[in-house]
């Protein structure tokens, strides 16, 4: 039987292996700077911090010794909103893996934790887009020295997160109870075949659901409507089963247009745990 921890890795492991996903690194397409051997050594180097998460260690040194040890590959930033859910959820699995259980984990984190969030940030190179005027003291770009406005305005983690909202749907799971996470949990549930395939399919219908929150940020609102439309469009067709050519033709497309949802793969990651932590699915 596998420990939270393990199933986290191995979430990782699998969201990384599940082809097609559009735009994103998977184990049959890489990006110039950043391939599938990075995101590899990205999950195996975040273990020590999901292993933290798993014991009475808190929450944002946990969360930034798994990115320091993600970071620790030429890749640098592989799976930095991934565990910013996973991490969480593995500590809410010690309880039972329930939306209650990481509810309470998110809401007891504290100014401590929020300082390791920000301090993570000096391990890795992370897309940020600038902050209003009036959060540029908090910009998370500062790493440590964004500290002491934290401090003085005593904000958690999860304060941070719901001032992330609404232009960082990784920061809105935090406050929607993983919603997303959850149904991605379901569907996986739900759909039949190779866990990495299913996984696939899963994304395909997160992307269509909602626009991709760092493709908005990259690249504008237009051009995440047009992948989240696209992406609709295939999944009415069923085209994972029935036309998976059209599906890796969009794959192709979006990765040379320099176009990568990377939050919904994300919250894919996070589906694959919680069903592999409720045993839903077989491996």
């Amino acid at each position: 039987m596998r420990t939270p921890a393990q199933n986290g890795e191995l979430a990782l492991l699998l969201e990384v292996a599940s082809t097609p996903k559009p735009g994103n690194v998977d184990r049959h397409r890489d990006l110039d700077d950043l391939r599938f051997e990075h995101f590899l050594a990205g999950a195996v180097g975040a273990r020590d911090g999901l292993e933290m998460a798993a014991t009475d260690s808190e929450i944002g040194p946990a969360f930034e010794r798994a990115i320091e040890g993600m970071a620790a590959q030429e890749g640098d930033n592989t799976q930095f909103g991934a565990l910013l859910l996973l991490v969480p959820l593995v500590r809410a699995a010690r309880d039972g893996l329930s939306r209650s259980a990481v509810e309470s984990v998110v809401e007891q984190t504290t100014v401590a934790d929020a300082a390791a969030f920000y301090r993570a940030f000096e391990h890795v190179d992370v897309f940020v887009p600038d902050p209003p005027a009036d959060m540029a003291p908090l910009d998370v770009r500062r790493g440590s020295d964004a500290i002491p406005a934290l401090e003085a305005r005593e904000l958690t983690l999860v304060d941070v997160m719901d001032r992330s909202v609404p232009g960082d749907d990784v920061a809105r799971e935090w406050t929607t109870g993983f919603e997303r996470s959850f149904a991605a949990a379901d569907r996986l549930e739900a759909k039949s075949g190779p866990l990495p395939d299913r996984a696939a399919a899963v994304f395909l219908s997160l992307l269509a659901d909602r626009p991709d929150t760092l493709v908005a940020n990259r690249h504008d609102e237009a051009t995440a409507r047009e992948v989240s439309q696209r992406a609709a469009a295939l999944v009415d067709r069923n085209a994972i089963a029935t036309d998976r050519d059209a599906v890796e033709t969009f794959a192709t497309e979006l990765v040379d247009r320099g176009i990568n949802p990377g939050t919904t793969a994300d919250i894919t990651a996070a589906g694959l745990f919680i069903a592999l932590e409720h045993d839903t699915v077989e491996i």
